[in-house]
């Protein structure tokens, strides 16, 4: 038998089994409402596909493209990040596009580390993160963070404890699973933290525009000497509803970039040309869609947490991300995630993420994805109602 040595350190999937569960009540007939797998059903703004229908009728666009990205795409990625953010990005060194966020931080950490390397994460928190380093082979330690934990303090206590110190620190606000947000006087204290350290900081930024109630998401690159010791993933899944699309971003350190365009040249071809070229008008055409985006997760929100809260399942309504992370009732907290995500399933015909596949912190967790619309939610509370009253 061959030895496959890279999926020796790779656990059973969490989400496998509820999927199975899932996939089981719905052959037998069952009518499953799916708020698990944070997998948009927004269409994509009807501009951007139809840019992307005239760009595939060219031929010329049927060709290899640039690993790094069409050039007029980071320029249009350097003038968003300047519109948004007041950050100057330079489009030709600071600037690269990847194929989707989860690539380009997997390419991104192999170019970084080496065997042994250890790379701090928050737990719980989206399993690329960890999981790019396992593969890579880094040694990976896990930040608590979530409502209960103060996450510099567990990061200062991490660093203290910690032989070899960590090369890495990998970061995501707003926070997926847990919904955190944070301001720009906390990723201060993180750059000032890394170049002290000499820690590289890769920040997730896939939930920049899914914020709430007046919140908006700071970039890390807004804090002072940013670019000396961090770069940042943008994501076009979330806030242009382009989450097949498969189109990504990373910006900030140039010798990073630099580094993350060198092996990307040696492992593929860049994006399907149209896709990209209909990414430009994305970032550069009207921007209304993305509110619309924004309004319709934060009715669905409001939905969830209300209905819930009346059926007695109290839950804080997150300010950001199109998640809404719940601790299990109290009733229910012995049975662990894995197995209260299975009751929902079997007993309210709900499914949900199990807080534990995101980290052993998230296991007193389940995480609501808005991914039904409000009537199927509504649905949804009716039938938790059924077992929480």
């Amino acid at each position: 038998m061959t030895k496959f040595a890279r999926l020796d350190r790779l656990p059973p999937y969490v989400f496998a089994t509820v999927n199975q569960i899932k996939m089981e009540a719905r052959r037998a007939g069952e009518d499953i409402i799916d708020l698990g797998m944070g997998n948009p059903d927004l269409g994509t703004p009807q501009h951007i596909v139809d840019k992307m229908t005239e760009a595939a009728q060219k031929p010329q666009n049927h060709r290899y493209s640039a690993s790094m990205g069409i050039t007029r795409l980071r320029k249009a990625i350097a003038d968003w990040y300047g519109n948004r953010h007041g950050v100057d990005i330079d489009p030709d060194t600071e600037t690269i596009v990847t194929i989707g966020v989860k690539e380009g931080m997997s390419h991104l950490i192999l170019v970084t580390i080496r065997p042994g390397d250890v790379v701090f994460t928050p737990n719980p928190t989206y399993p690329i993160h960890p999981f790019s380093a396992i593969i890579a082979g880094g040694d990976v330690r896990g930040i608590p963070v979530g409502p209960d934990h103060d996450f510099f303090e567990n990061l200062m206590a991490a660093t203290r404890q910690t032989w070899p110190r960590p090369k890495v620190l990998i970061l995501s606000y707003p926070h997926n699973p847990t919904t955190e947000v944070t301001d720009l006087a906390f990723f201060q204290k993180i750059v000032d933290f890394a170049r002290e350290h000499g820690i590289l900081v890769i920040h997730d930024f896939a939930y920049a525009d899914l914020t709430f109630d007046g919140y908006k998401a700071p970039s890390i690159l807004q804090a002072k000497g940013a670019k000396d010791v961090a770069v940042e993933f943008f994501s076009m899944s979330k806030s242009y509803s382009m989450a097949g699309w498969r189109v990504g971003f990373c910006v900030g350190n140039p010798e990073t970039i630099a580094a993350l365009r060198r092996i990307k040249s040696y492992l593929d071809y860049g994006i399907f040309q149209p896709i990209q070229i209909a990414s430009i008008i994305a970032l550069e055409g009207p921007q209304d869609c993305v509110e619309e985006i924004r309004e319709t997760y934060r009715e669905r929100r409001d939905a969830l947490i209300s209905g819930l809260g009346r059926a007695g399942w109290d839950i804080p309504s997150p300010k950001g991300t199109m998640f809404v992370w719940a601790r299990i009732p109290e009733q229910y907290r012995h049975m662990g995630s894995v197995e209260f995500s299975k009751f929902l399933i079997n007993e309210a015909r709900v499914a949900v993420s199990p807080g534990l596949g995101f980290g052993e912190y998230g296991d007193e967790f389940v995480r609501f994805a808005l991914i039904e619309n409000k009537m199927r939610i509504n649905q949804g509370i009716r039938g938790i109602r059924k077992i929480l009253v």
